[in-house]
């Protein structure tokens, strides 16, 4: 383990250097520390990196052309790359139990789009080039060329829908996947807001889809794995799972047997940031069936590699397959279920009544607010969180009616269940004396809002004060 000394040492050296230079983006990575270390953060998709992970980042990797994979380059002077991409893929083998691990995805996005290409060219065109008796599609006359591109974008994805809980890039028309794929989207039981397998089962045989992709972005329950990939067996699809907001739920072995993804999906997708608490990138896990596809992602769909944020996900993968992050793990779906229980007490609606996972969904309207409102009466109170969509949303996706709440940062800075509770109570202070406000013609606003500054300052610095005991990245001192 590094001293706090070398830690301190190596933040501040670092920042000299960068002042030296532009003294404004200096100022603006300090200011940035000193923002996260007074605030609540609780937005779910966000935490905090180790210093050994963040230091990692910032090196002379960053400097490396490495198309291709490890041993396979189109680049000379690659070996030290392939000894980090070697470590960060044999890590997230070891920790999730997959026999394949492909680091280079920049994003979660990148990591969905290796995904689908390594599932159409598997499924359409390796099929089509061995109909045409060729190895490559540059070997395919023009003719059959031709044919292949209109069969590839004319495949199916059955997903979940945005409003109850999925994410834009599984299959949305806003977002590239929209525009490749045939999309539709199975839904939650309007009663209760949980997933109907049973209505899942019926679409996909109504649909038959190319692919079933389970996973979410705001769904506040588990998964059955096992089910769902029953139904995309009983339909011939390939069975997909972006498990990138509870990632480390499963590589803490909170989420096992039928919410465990990995021994259920043909193919597992996941940023490295959220719950696992790495660098901001993605990764890809698959069998050996889809393995030689997947690591053609670059450059099928990527760029070069990062061979920087390579390194620093082999540290934060290192870190996650530690004894402690299971306990970490545990202490994320812990303070959730205490920060719902500390909310529902206090009169809020949550979506599905409560949590199994990171995250809480609360409905706003409750509270006669939209979710906009919501979110700046909050951010003017020091506690940082994101609006989102409910089931059924009458706002829409931008001004929403629910508020997402995550506690994998505050876990990591140490807070428990008490504190989640005293995070309740501030949250329902805010809502519950915030109304919405007007526009200039006096007609109602969806974004506007009333709230007493002197109330906002009170509960900012209450938020302040129950951060005090928890010091965000105490070994590093810029002053």
């Amino acid at each position: 383990m590094s001293s706090p000394n070398a830690e301190s040492t190596a933040f501040r050296s670092a920042l000299e250097v960068i002042r030296a230079v532009e003294p404004r983006v200096a100022d603006a990575i300090g200011a940035e520390l000193a923002d996260q270390r007074e605030s609540l953060k609780l937005i779910a998709s966000e935490n905090y990196a180790s210093p050994a992970t963040l230091l990692a980042m910032g090196n002379w990797f960053s400097d490396k052309y490495a198309e291709g994979t490890v041993g396979r380059r189109f680049y000379a002077g690659c070996q030290n790359v392939d000894t980090v991409e070697a470590l960060a893929a044999e890590h997230a083998r070891e920790l999730f139990g997959a026999s394949h691990a492909y680091v280079q995805p920049h994003s979660g996005i990148d990591a969905n789009l290796v995904a689908f290409w390594a599932i159409l060219a598997d499924r359409v065109e390796s099929p089509a080039l061995k109909r045409a008796q060729v190895r490559q599609v540059n070997d395919l006359t023009e003719e059959d060329w031709f044919a292949l591109r209109r069969e590839l974008g004319d495949q199916r994805m059955l997903g979940m829908s945005l409003d109850a809980g999925g994410h834009l890039t599984h299959g949305f028309r806003p977002n590239i996947s929209g525009k490749m794929f045939d999309q539709r989207s199975y839904g939650t039981d309007p009663a209760t807001g949980l997933i109907d397998y049973d209505r899942v089962a019926e679409a996909a045989r109504e649909f038959r889809p190319l692919i079933l992709v389970a996973g979410y972005s705001a769904y506040p329950r588990k998964v059955n794995f096992r089910i769902m990939r029953e139904i995309a067996d009983s339909v011939g699809a390939t069975f997909m799972v972006d498990m990138a907001h509870f990632a480390g739920l499963v590589a803490g072995k909170v989420f096992t047997g039928d919410f465990d993804p990995v021994p259920h999906a043909h193919i597992v997708t996941t940023t490295t940031h959220k719950s696992l608490r790495g660098p901001r990138g993605g990764m890809v896990l698959c069998g050996p069936e889809l393995a030689d596809q997947v690591d053609r992602g670059c450059p099928m769909v990527l760029g070069g590699p990062l061979p920087h944020v390579m390194a620093a996900k082999a540290v934060a993968l290192a870190e996650a397959r530690r004894p402690d992050f299971a306990d970490y793990a545990q202490r994320i779906v812990d303070n959730a279920q205490a920060l719902a229980e500390g909310l529902l007490r206090r009169g809020a609606t949550l979506v599905t009544g409560g949590t199994d996972n990171h995250l809480v969904l609360i409905d706003v309207s409750g509270y006669g607010l939209t979710g906009r409102q919501a979110e700046q009466a909050l951010l003017d109170s020091g506690i940082v969180t994101n609006r989102n969509a409910v089931p059924q949303d009458p706002n829409g996706a931008w001004y929403t009616s629910g508020i997402r709440i995550g506690t994998p940062a505050l876990t990591t800075r140490g807070l428990g269940t008490a504190e989640m509770d005293a995070t309740a109570e501030l949250i329902h202070i805010v809502l519950s004396q915030t109304t919405p406000g007007s526009n200039a013609d006096g007609t109602p606003s969806k974004a506007k809002y009333v709230l007493d500054p002197a109330l906002a300052d009170k509960v900012s610095r209450q938020a302040t004060d129950l951060l005090s005991t928890y010091p965000l990245y105490p070994s590093v001192t810029l002053a």
